[in-house]
């Protein structure tokens, strides 16, 4: 399966993009992000996504994701997105000049978790990469796109049938910067059974 521009679509349209044939870019805008009431009590659902839907139960989809974050919590990389209560989302996120982080948002029927490592800050690039096998995923990253780490297994309540899975960016404090997106695609299924 080929990430076909022709077939993609938006959550959230942003104002300004890019969609070339190798190359996306997503300008963020202000307070956008995905989230659901956990510890923080709010509800975030105004990030743009862009995805396309896919009923493989077996695959990879990887991309290699090039920042430059102005603000904290400006954040990019992989998303599945069911609907508002269920959804995964994958990436570095800025946090200050001593850190970054990379980490997983998995929300499960209205409510979000987070799961970070912390990486150096000058780092400007990280290849991420989702795994599927029916309804349980595994998300890895990787600096050099061809020796990949486990981030964490998770399983997604509504990721059972038909998903949609894609790119997202969002800066959710006062930021926006320009998240550039390259080596994008899907694979066979590089998450073997367990025996």
């Amino acid at each position: 399966m080929k990430f076909d521009k022709e077939r993609l679509f938006w959550v959230h349209e942003p104002e300004s993009y890019k969609i070339g044939d190798d190359r996306i870019v997503i300008t963020t805008a202000p307070e956008t992000d995905f989230w659901r009431r956990t510890y923080y009590g709010f509800c975030h659902d105004n990030a743009p996504a862009l995805l396309i839907k896919t009923d493989e139960r077996y695959f990879s989809f990887g991309v290699r994701t090039d920042f430059n974050f102005s603000k904290r919590f400006d954040q990019c990389g992989i998303m599945i997105y069911q609907n508002e209560e269920n959804s995964v989302k994958v990436g570095v996120e800025y946090h200050n000049e001593r850190e970054q982080w990379l980490g997983s948002v998995v929300t499960n029927n209205g409510f979000s978790d987070w799961a970070t490592t912390i990486i150096p800050p000058q780092q400007d690039h990280m290849y991420l990469r989702v795994s599927r096998r029916e309804s349980d995923f595994l998300i890895e990253n990787s600096a050099d796109g061809v020796n990949y780490n486990q981030m964490r297994i998770t399983h997604l309540c509504e990721g059972g049938g038909e998903i949609n899975i894609g790119l997202f960016a969002c800066s959710a404090e006062d930021g926006s910067f320009d998240a550039v997106f390259t080596e994008f695609g899907f694979t066979d299924c590089k998450w073997e059974a367990h025996k």
